[in-house]
Protein backbone atom coordinates (compact mmCIF):
# COMPACT_ATOMS: atom_id res chain seq x y z
CA UNK A 1 0.00 0.00 0.00
CA UNK A 2 1.77 3.75 -1.63
CA UNK A 3 1.14 6.18 1.46
CA UNK A 4 1.82 9.41 0.39
CA UNK A 5 1.68 12.88 2.38
CA UNK A 6 0.29 16.04 0.68
CA UNK A 7 0.51 19.83 1.70
CA UNK A 8 -2.75 21.76 1.25
CA UNK A 9 -1.53 24.65 -0.85
CA UNK A 10 -2.89 27.20 0.86
CA UNK A 11 -1.67 25.79 4.52
CA UNK A 12 2.18 27.72 3.97
CA UNK A 13 0.12 31.06 2.96
CA UNK A 14 -1.67 30.80 6.24
CA UNK A 15 1.27 30.56 8.26
CA UNK A 16 2.58 33.37 7.15
CA UNK A 17 -1.12 35.70 8.02
CA UNK A 18 -3.26 34.46 4.85
CA UNK A 19 -2.93 35.75 0.88
CA UNK A 20 -4.92 38.62 2.30
CA UNK A 21 -5.58 41.21 5.74
CA UNK A 22 -8.93 40.26 5.82
CA UNK A 23 -7.64 36.50 5.84
CA UNK A 24 -5.18 36.67 8.63
CA UNK A 25 -5.12 32.91 9.16
CA UNK A 26 -1.73 32.21 11.53
CA UNK A 27 -0.65 28.92 12.28
CA UNK A 28 1.85 28.27 14.76
CA UNK A 29 1.87 24.52 14.38
CA UNK A 30 4.41 24.32 17.80
CA UNK A 31 1.57 25.57 20.39
CA UNK A 32 -1.78 25.78 18.56
CA UNK A 33 -3.59 22.59 18.96
CA UNK A 34 -3.16 20.58 15.93
CA UNK A 35 -5.20 17.41 15.09
CA UNK A 36 -5.88 14.43 12.88
CA UNK A 37 -9.00 13.87 11.60
CA UNK A 38 -9.94 10.43 9.40
CA UNK A 39 -12.07 10.62 6.37
CA UNK A 40 -13.34 7.91 4.12
CA UNK A 41 -13.28 7.24 0.73
CA UNK A 42 -15.99 9.52 -0.08
CA UNK A 43 -13.81 12.55 0.82
CA UNK A 44 -11.83 13.91 -2.41
CA UNK A 45 -8.87 16.11 -1.22
CA UNK A 46 -8.15 19.62 -3.15
CA UNK A 47 -4.85 20.84 -2.66
CA UNK A 48 -5.79 23.77 -4.43
CA UNK A 49 -9.24 24.98 -3.14
CA UNK A 50 -9.25 23.34 0.58
CA UNK A 51 -8.51 25.55 3.07
CA UNK A 52 -10.28 25.19 6.06
CA UNK A 53 -11.74 22.49 8.25
CA UNK A 54 -15.44 23.60 6.59
CA UNK A 55 -14.00 22.24 3.12
CA UNK A 56 -13.68 18.13 4.69
CA UNK A 57 -16.14 16.32 4.04
CA UNK A 58 -16.71 12.68 5.08
CA UNK A 59 -15.37 12.00 8.39
CA UNK A 60 -15.21 8.42 9.77
CA UNK A 61 -17.70 7.86 12.18
CA UNK A 62 -17.39 4.74 14.42
CA UNK A 63 -16.94 3.08 17.71
CA UNK A 64 -13.48 4.17 19.34
CA UNK A 65 -13.62 7.27 17.57
CA UNK A 66 -14.39 11.34 18.40
CA UNK A 67 -15.35 13.61 15.59
CA UNK A 68 -12.94 16.09 14.87
CA UNK A 69 -10.07 13.31 15.53
CA UNK A 70 -6.80 13.44 17.67
CA UNK A 71 -4.75 16.06 18.94
CA UNK A 72 -1.22 15.64 17.84
CA UNK A 73 1.27 15.22 21.27
CA UNK A 74 4.71 16.20 21.10
CA UNK A 75 5.06 18.37 18.14
CA UNK A 76 8.38 19.14 16.76
CA UNK A 77 9.70 21.53 14.00
CA UNK A 78 13.45 20.71 12.62
CA UNK A 79 15.25 22.58 10.10
CA UNK A 80 18.03 20.46 8.24
CA UNK A 81 20.32 22.60 6.69
CA UNK A 82 21.90 20.37 4.31
CA UNK A 83 18.91 19.78 2.89
CA UNK A 84 17.27 22.79 3.32
CA UNK A 85 14.16 20.96 5.07
CA UNK A 86 11.80 21.35 7.44
CA UNK A 87 10.15 18.64 9.09
CA UNK A 88 7.04 18.90 10.91
CA UNK A 89 6.41 15.68 13.43
CA UNK A 90 4.56 14.58 16.67
CA UNK A 91 4.11 11.20 18.59
CA UNK A 92 1.90 8.49 16.09
CA UNK A 93 -1.23 8.44 16.56
CA UNK A 94 -3.74 5.19 17.86
CA UNK A 95 -7.71 4.97 18.06
CA UNK A 96 -7.38 2.05 20.02
CA UNK A 97 -10.58 -0.23 20.86
CA UNK A 98 -12.00 1.13 17.14
CA UNK A 99 -14.32 -0.29 14.65
CA UNK A 100 -13.44 2.38 11.44
CA UNK A 101 -12.23 2.82 7.97
CA UNK A 102 -10.81 5.61 6.16
CA UNK A 103 -8.89 6.42 3.51
CA UNK A 104 -7.17 9.96 4.62
CA UNK A 105 -5.82 11.55 7.62
CA UNK A 106 -6.26 15.25 7.35
CA UNK A 107 -4.15 17.29 9.74
CA UNK A 108 -5.54 20.65 10.74
CA UNK A 109 -5.38 23.54 13.25
CA UNK A 110 -7.85 23.53 15.71
CA UNK A 111 -7.23 26.16 18.27
CA UNK A 112 -9.51 28.93 16.17
CA UNK A 113 -13.31 28.85 16.72
CA UNK A 114 -15.63 28.04 13.66
CA UNK A 115 -14.59 25.16 11.37
CA UNK A 116 -14.34 28.21 8.86
CA UNK A 117 -11.64 29.10 10.88
CA UNK A 118 -9.42 26.47 11.39
CA UNK A 119 -6.90 26.00 8.50
CA UNK A 120 -5.74 22.59 7.16
CA UNK A 121 -2.20 21.94 7.02
CA UNK A 122 -1.86 18.50 4.73
CA UNK A 123 -3.39 15.43 4.59
CA UNK A 124 -2.45 11.62 4.35
CA UNK A 125 -3.30 9.47 1.53
CA UNK A 126 -3.08 5.66 2.80
CA UNK A 127 -3.66 4.63 -0.82
CA UNK A 128 -6.22 2.43 -0.20
CA UNK A 129 -8.76 1.91 2.54
CA UNK A 130 -7.32 1.10 6.17
CA UNK A 131 -9.93 -0.86 8.88
CA UNK A 132 -9.72 -1.65 12.48
CA UNK A 133 -12.45 -4.23 13.83
CA UNK A 134 -12.38 -3.69 17.74
CA UNK A 135 -8.94 -3.26 17.56
CA UNK A 136 -6.42 -0.39 17.03
CA UNK A 137 -6.18 2.03 14.02
CA UNK A 138 -2.36 3.33 14.09
CA UNK A 139 -1.15 6.00 12.20
CA UNK A 140 2.59 5.66 12.27
CA UNK A 141 4.44 8.84 10.77
CA UNK A 142 6.88 8.67 8.15
CA UNK A 143 10.73 9.12 9.64
CA UNK A 144 10.88 11.73 7.68
CA UNK A 145 8.21 13.30 9.65
CA UNK A 146 4.07 14.19 9.29
CA UNK A 147 4.92 17.38 6.26
CA UNK A 148 8.63 18.48 5.43
CA UNK A 149 8.94 21.34 3.23
CA UNK A 150 11.89 22.49 0.98
CA UNK A 151 13.58 25.57 0.76
CA UNK A 152 14.66 25.57 -2.95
Amino acid sequence: MAVSAYWFGKAIANAFGGETEAESKVIDYLTDTIKVMLCTSSYTPSQDTHETKADVTNEVTGDGYTAGGATLANKTLSYDAPSNTVKFDADDVEWTDSTITARYAVIYDDTPSGDSNKCLLGYIDFGENKASNAGSFKIQWHTDGILKAVAS
